[in-house]
């Protein structure tokens, strides 16, 4: 993971991946109690912040973090329009382990089946970040719309406008907008309104299965899909709505009877908004268009894609894709070289890469009446052509973008047709999440995953849980639960009724993961997490052999369930300090420094993701520069990840020594829970020889990761860049392997051993 973003991804990673249930912490808290009020508004009042006392809350704002540490105020000082603004704000001198936050929640009636445009002056203090934020919810606690501009902050010091376009479900029951302050420092709001764009149509069509040639119909029409969309770099297809495009198609192509009648409809959809394609029987050799040959300029565009970038909006992700204009050279596509694509069935394709340019428009100009903007159409999961359409889109951003197909044996095409196949049939929106998460776990990907605002497994049962010598074993209860007479190595033989391992397995199913251990941490994380005060029956053999049945309520937020460890910083013996890089910070390492100057020996856990600190550590641990793991983010200038051989490789990162050079002997501990920025972290500590590694080989995933936002709320995480180790081999489904290996086991359990920490102290004691 680079430098550069690994601060902003590290609450991703640590929610979205491990738990699989939204896009960062801030996405969980806004969507959850924190920030839920008890009351609302019939309506959005002072939204020009001109009513309330300076330097108290605006009238009808609330401000719901103090817990936090943040606050908001009215001031005089610092104004867009009026006279009036609200500013933001920690005192803290530090990031603070939550986000601030000032909002309003309204009655959605009067918006039902409405697009809205929630639109506000912000301005954020040099080095902060903020986001403006709206949250549907829908009658019995479902989940609606919700954006927090997590792929687009504000950072910037100037006033500028900034929008949200929120379609409001027909169920919904209230708007929750506003301002979160995701750093230490300060944020303005000014002059918000919130504006009725017009009324939605929503598409409802119902399941129908795919017909053997409707199959291979819709299959050739998503390869040239991709093409089109990712490489043909005309005016009419830059200006194109793909995700609509997708839709329109799929009712026109599929109905196909025959490969000439395929063709022709293939062409008739494409050419308005890619002229110099052609869709020909596969064995022929077409001539090139005119404009591809014939021209007076060699001036060119093309698609430079460095990574996929044409869903992030943010100039922090290290993925851009754009259209450039230049001059033709040897280094650059040639129009004349177009690229030729089977599409299946005995059909094949012609698409120019590249173009030439009469001055800004490229050849030839056309005066296309069918390119597809944007409608007022609320897609859901529930609609037939919507679920084929996602498949559609989400499969060729990884066909032509996915770095690890080298590594990752997997038949794509068949994933294809067997997520075209499911999502033809699915029912509703939720059976349709299961078919994406079915679909990139064949990625083999330890960031894959997929969300959707209907998935509300937020809370668990007040337990921890592992996996241990092939059963399920509880490793710590709850205060609350002090009267089910429960204890750590209980084992859990079934879940209402179902054998903990026919659970697993299903959970693992859906997971996307590059190694067991991976799969089998997030499996074992999830197995009891759901609505919150909705219950679970288990079955439980103690140590003695006794087995009893026990109900549990699941009301302990996910988030909140960790394994018993020591302090974040202590002394665990005298000599022997432990540092929980999962929990400290910058400021409390560098506080403890002084001691560990003079200690015999340091423990790091690393058994998990380090949300806090930077790599600052590693740099007094050498006498002499060191850098991070290669990170590679593909140059992608042709389909189908033939040619991808060429990377972008800066970024990475370059620690220089710091003094004093720490002179104890060190332990890491991990395990498969550690992934991407702690991987990062101890890729370093392995290739250097910086410190034992104590534990279970890690997560094998990382590189930064994307996010595909797609039609009807959906959203998917997918690994964007290829990252090899120092010497230049496969970090990707291996990861860091320990020095000193140590697994844990049930009698540990049950005499609250920490046994990976233990050994690393013995090590250490020597």
């Amino acid at each position: 993971m680079q430098k550069p973003y690994y601060k902003v991804i590290i609450l991703l990673i640590v929610l979205l991946v491990v738990f699989s249930n939204s896009s960062n912490r801030v996405n969980l808290l806004a969507q959850n109690s924190p920030v839920k009020l008890d009351k609302k508004a019939e309506k959005a009042i002072n939204l020009d912040f001109e009513e309330g006392e300076i330097g108290q809350l605006p009238t009808g704002w609330v401000s719901p973090t103090k817990a936090f540490g943040y606050d908001a105020k009215l001031v005089v000082d610092t104004v867009k329009h009026g006279k009036q603004s609200v500013v933001l704000f920690t005192d803290q001198t530090t990031n603070p382990n939550g986000f601030g936050n000032v909002m309003q929640a309204v009655d959605a009636t009067a918006f039902r089946g409405k697009r809205i445009k929630f639109r506000a002056a912000v301005k954020s203090d040099i080095g902060s970040k903020a986001q403006l934020w709206l949250r549907v919810d829908r009658v019995n606690q479902q989940a609606g719309f919700f954006d927090n501009m997590q792929d687009r902050p504000i950072i910037s010091s100037i006033w500028g406008y900034y929008d949200i376009i929120a379609d409001i479900d027909e169920d919904a029951e209230t708007i929750n907008f506003g301002m979160i302050l995701t750093s230490k420092g300060k944020a303005w709001l000014d002059n918000a309104s919130i504006e009725e764009i017009g009324t939605l149509t929503y598409l409802k069509e119902p399941a129908k299965p795919l017909t053997e040639q409707a199959l291979a119909n819709v299959s050739s029409f998503t390869k040239l899909f991709g093409y089109v969309r990712h490489f043909h770099p005309s005016d009419e297809a830059a200006n194109t709505n793909w995700e609509a495009l997708a839709v329109k198609g799929i009712k026109i192509i599929e109905d196909a009877k025959n490969n000439a009648e395929l063709m022709e409809k293939l062409t008739t959809l494409f050419q308005p908004i890619a002229p110099t394609i052609r869709i020909f029987p596969s064995g022929q050799q077409p001539s090139l268009p005119i404009e591809l040959t014939k021209t007076n300029t060699s001036k060119i565009t093309y698609w430079k894609h460095q990574g996929f970038g044409a869903e992030t909006k943010s100039s922090n992700s290290a993925y851009k894709s754009e259209r450039v204009q230049q001059a033709l050279s040897d280094k650059t596509p040639n129009p004349n070289k177009p690229f030729i694509g089977d599409l299946g069935q005995g059909i094949s394709c012609l698409i120019p890469v590249a173009l030439y340019l009469d001055g800004e428009k490229t050849i030839p100009h056309t005066e296309n009446k069918q390119t597809i903007k944007e409608e007022l159409i609320k897609y859901s999961g529930n609609d037939r052509s919507t679920r084929l359409a996602n498949v559609i889109l989400i499969w060729n951003i990884a066909q032509h973008f996915y770095p690890y197909f080298d590594v990752v044996k997997v038949n794509w095409e068949e994933s294809l047709k067997k997520a075209l196949k499911s999502a033809a049939e699915d029912k509703t929106a939720k059976e349709f999440t299961k078919t994406l998460k079915l679909m990139i776990a064949d990625l083999q990907d330890g960031h894959g995953n997929v969300t959707h605002p209907e998935e509300q497994a937020y809370y668990s049962v007040p337990i921890v849980l592992d996996w241990i010598d092939g059963k399920l074993v509880i490793t710590k209860v709850e205060p609350s639960l002090a009267d089910k007479n429960l204890a750590p190595s209980d084992v859990i033989v079934k879940i209402d009724g179902r054998s903990s391992a026919e659970v697993l397995a299903e959970k693992e199913a859906l997971i996307s993961s590059a190694t067991p251990q991976w799969k089998r941490f997030r499996a074992v994380s999830s197995l009891l997490t759901g609505l919150k005060d909705s219950e679970s029956t288990l079955e439980i053999e103690t140590r003695s052999g006794e087995k009893k049945a026990v109900t549990l309520k699941r009301t302990m937020f996910f988030y909140e369930l960790q394994e018993q460890k020591p302090e974040k910083v202590a002394e665990i013996k005298p000599g022997i300090f432990y540092l929980d890089l999962d929990r400290i910070s910058d400021d409390d390492f560098m506080a403890t420094l002084p001691k560990l100057e003079k200690a015999k020996g340091i423990v790091f856990d690393l058994r998990g993701y380090p949300r806090q600190i930077s790599p600052i550590v590693l740099s007094y641990l050498t006498d002499k520069p060191i850098q991070s793991a290669r990170w590679n983010i593909p140059m992608v200038s042709t389909p189908d990840h033939k040619d991808m051989l060429n990377f972008n490789t800066d970024g990475r990162w370059m620690l220089e020594p710091k003094k004093p050079k720490l002179a104890a002997k060190i332990a890491f501990l991990t395990d498969g829970r550690a992934i991407s920025y702690a991987e990062s972290y101890l890729g370093i500590v392995e290739a250097y020889k910086l410190a034992e590694i104590v534990g279970a080989p890690t997560a094998g995933t990382n590189g930064n990761i994307n996010i595909i936002k797609l039609l009807g709320d959906y959203q998917v995480i997918w690994t964007g860049m290829k990252v090899l180790k120092h010497d230049g081999s496969q970090h990707h489904g291996v990861g860091i392997q320990p020095t000193i290996a140590v697994s844990r086991t049930i009698e540990g359990v049950a005499q609250k051993k920490d046994e990976v920490l233990e050994k690393a102290i013995e090590v250490l004691s020597k």
